[in-house]
């Protein structure tokens, strides 16, 4: 049984909730534990969790709500009230909290909302329900919901629960010293698998129209050698992957570059750490340490969202494009790097957009994230869209529709274009191949010509089987219906389709091949020299296993060249597969071991 339940509905199984956990363990600072989280995840059933929340036999139920979860929470809500007449079901988190009202409108079975930063408030009831308990020994929901409006930072119904009237107690004070909170994980399980989050600040200083974080500038710090010990804590786990949810994790160069410190110099050799970062402000001394890192220690994810400058202006972010991709064309290969552009911004149409697409990709970030604009309740773009044209989707995610600069047929194309970005550049599957056509065709002409080209014959809606993709670049590629040697829009006259065919065939065996070879694929073949190749590389152990777990093949250029398509001649390449390695767990090349030999024309 847990009395005050503070139930988190994640959006997979890896995830953990940092709210539920502060909330809970602050909460427990306080006096008896008599709160304590349960997580669940969007994909179970609602049945499911309602069942889970039923076992607990709670007397108080909080959802922690984001847009993600938000949908299921909703549906759950008035099941509870059916199962456990007596309980009392609250919300917070940012679906909930900055919009309570509404949110308090449209779902009647719910009875209060926490407003703003949740700890303070949720100890304050876990400290009027011991109270109240001590006092009268049996929980009854209204009386207690009296004993609430004692409670500052809570949205509740009026009198005798009307639907009609709104209460707000007052606002909560903030926690000023980030130390008071406790660390998330005083047990840390599975740590191979599951993400585990942290934060060192909060709030943001900077006025993006369309973030929730710019409603709250009040930035406050954990202490570093607070940090130090939280780090440490993760290390000695041995977590696979800590990320930090700082909305800008580099404000103060001094402090944040001593936490770098402090990962590199004592790291175990396993752990990631992701990091936020506004590009722009990073220091000569941030970039010269960034030089130190080695690769597997730490990952950024870097807003760009439009480098049109009248487009950044209007949603109150730096217009400073050149120093943002300066400092992110210094951050050295070794740290993986994620950028983010968003469609849908004022001012930015296809055209707009794709210049934007072009100048990020010549970056070459590890990862590209296309997002929509999302039209969140409370920000200055909620206020911008209603009175300049914009359409958005009236539930979670809020995403947008349609604007003045695109319409709704713009906003498809984008999510097709979406689709393939995953797919040929996500994915890794396709590094070599890409980067030539993007190079050469431009990245946008490559990714929106591909784009209707698979919207007009179905492509997105047929089943993707393994190598599904591959099977669809090669086509193209092949020209096989008299149609497709405009798709990539070679403007420039710079890109040569042998050349893309053969680093495609290069990616195909890298990214792990199956079985035999798809009939797009010509193998340039010779088991005599397949042998002799791996004799001169480590010798053959075992004649069976050894082959199986190798391939070799014969190119027209060096695909491991900076311009192959300069490179014609003979290449022949052995391809050494991680199942040659006993300790390995899947048959996928390691990226330093495709080429144990020599390129040899």
């Amino acid at each position: 049984m847990i009395p005050v339940l503070l139930a988190a509905v994640n959006a997979c199984y890896n995830h953990t909730n940092l709210a539920v956990r502060s909330l809970a363990l602050y909460a427990a600072g306080t006096g008896k534990r008599t709160a304590d989280f349960r997580e669940w995840t969007i994909n179970q059933s609602a049945g499911e969790i309602l069942r889970g929340i039923a076992e607990e036999q709670p007397d108080i139920v909080l959802f922690s709500t984001y847009i993600w979860n938000a949908a299921v929470i909703q549906t759950i809500i008035p099941d509870i009230k059916k199962i456990l007449p007596g309980v009392i079901i609250g919300a917070g988190g940012p679906e909930a909290g900055f919009n309570p009202q509404n949110f308090l409108k449209k779902n009647p079975a719910l009875d209060f909302i926490i407003y703003g930063e949740g700890e303070k408030t949720a100890a304050e009831i876990v400290s009027a329900y011991n109270l109240y308990m001590e006092k009268n020994g049996s929980f009854f929901a209204k009386d207690f919901l009296l004993e609430m409006k004692s409670v500052r930072g809570i949205f509740m119904r009026g009198a005798n629960g009307s639907q009609n009237s709104l209460l707000f107690t007052g606002e909560q004070s903030l926690i000023k010293d980030l130390s008071l909170l406790p660390f998330p994980y005083p047990e840390i399980t599975d740590p191979d698998n599951r993400i585990y989050y942290y934060e060192s600040s909060r709030g943001c200083p900077f006025s993006c129209a369309y973030c929730m974080s710019s409603l709250d500038r009040r930035v406050r710090f954990m202490p570093a050698e607070r940090v130090f010990q939280d780090i440490q804590r993760f290390l000695d786990a041995g977590v696979r992957l800590v990320k930090f949810v700082d909305r800008t994790y580099n404000l103060k160069p001094e402090r944040y570059i001593s936490i770098w410190k402090y990962i590199l110099s004592h790291h175990n050799k396993k752990t990631m750490f992701h990091f936020e970062i506004e590009a722009e402000f990073l220091t000569d001394e941030a970039l010269l340490f960034l030089k130190t890192v080695p690769p597997g220690v730490m990952q950024f994810e870097i807003g760009v969202q439009s480098t049109n400058k009248k487009t950044l202006c209007a949603v109150g972010r730096s217009q400073n494009v050149e120093t943002l991709f300066e400092n992110i064309a210094q951050i050295p290969r070794t740290i993986h790097s994620h950028l983010d552009l968003i469609a849908g911004l004022p001012f930015e149409d296809l055209k707009s957009f794709g210049k934007s697409f072009d100048l990020t990709m010549e970056l070459k970030p590890d990862a590209l994230q296309l997002g929509f604009l999302k039209i969140l309740h409370g920000t200055e773009m909620e206020q911008y869209a209603k009175k300049n044209g914009w359409t958005w989707m009236e539930q979670p995610p809020y995403e947008t529709l349609s604007t003045p600069y695109l319409p709704y047929k713009d906003i498809l194309h984008l999510k097709d274009v979406e689709t393939l970005v995953d797919a040929y550049w996500n994915s890794g599957a396709f590094s070599k191949t890409i980067a030539y056509i993007g190079r050469t065709a431009g990245f946008w002409n490559c990714f929106s010509g591909m784009a209707e080209y698979a919207r007009r014959t179905g492509v997105f809606s047929a089943p993707r089987r393994e190598q599904f993709w591959f099977e669809f670049l090669a086509h193209i590629l092949s020209g096989a219906d008299g149609e497709t040697a405009a798709i990539l829009t070679n403007r420039a006259g710079k890109m040569h389709s042998d050349v893309a065919k053969e680093l495609l065939r290069f990616d195909f065996i890298s990214a792990g091949k199956k079985g035999g070879f798809p009939p797009w694929y010509t193998h340039i073949y010779s088991k005599d020299a397949h042998r002799s190749a791996l004799e001169q590389n480590g010798g053959i152990r075992n004649a069976r296993l050894d082959f199986a777990y190798s391939d070799l093949d014969t190119f027209t250029v060096n695909p491991m060249a900076e311009a192959p398509e300069e490179t014609r001649g003979s290449f022949r390449i052995l391809f050494l597969y991680r199942g040659r390695n006993p300790e390995a767990k899947n048959r996928q090349i390691l990226a330093e071991e495709i080429l144990r030999g020599k390129t040899t024309p």
